[in-house]
């Protein structure tokens, strides 16, 4: 008679927390998710979403650091995932585009800067 009685009291002091009905058992897997989401997920789909753009954005004269540490200045864009890549005076290699980890500095466009000092 003890036992049932003791069974009783433990299904009506969790209640309260179930009595959300599914809800309470989900909710804190939905919570962990939305963490998750804004912590880990968010920021590096940004960050790939940056890569892309800088990565498409590559033109002839970019000086650049390759994903292996490698400075070098992009003497020809052959295809729209390869590029060759000077990394020293007569050493070209070719690469993919997704090797290169940033832009250390950007090339001028040569019409711009002969318009302005012809003007």
């Amino acid at each position: 008679m003890w036992i049932s009685q003791a069974f009783a009291q433990d299904a009506a002091a969790t209640e309260g927390f179930a009595g959300l009905g599914g809800i309470g058992g989900i909710l804190p897997l939905v919570l962990i998710f939305v963490v998750f989401w804004f912590l880990l997920i968010r920021p590096q789909q940004k960050k790939m979403k940056q890569h892309r753009a800088m990565v498409s954005a590559l033109k002839r004269g970019d000086k650049v650091v390759t994903s292996g540490g490698i400075y070098g200045e992009i003497v020809k864009v052959q295809s729209d995932t390869e590029v060759q890549v000077e990394i020293a005076e007569g050493v070209r290699v070719r690469m993919q585009r997704g090797a290169i980890a940033e832009v250390v500095t950007r090339s001028q466009p040569a019409n711009d800067e002969g318009e302005k000092k012809a003007g």
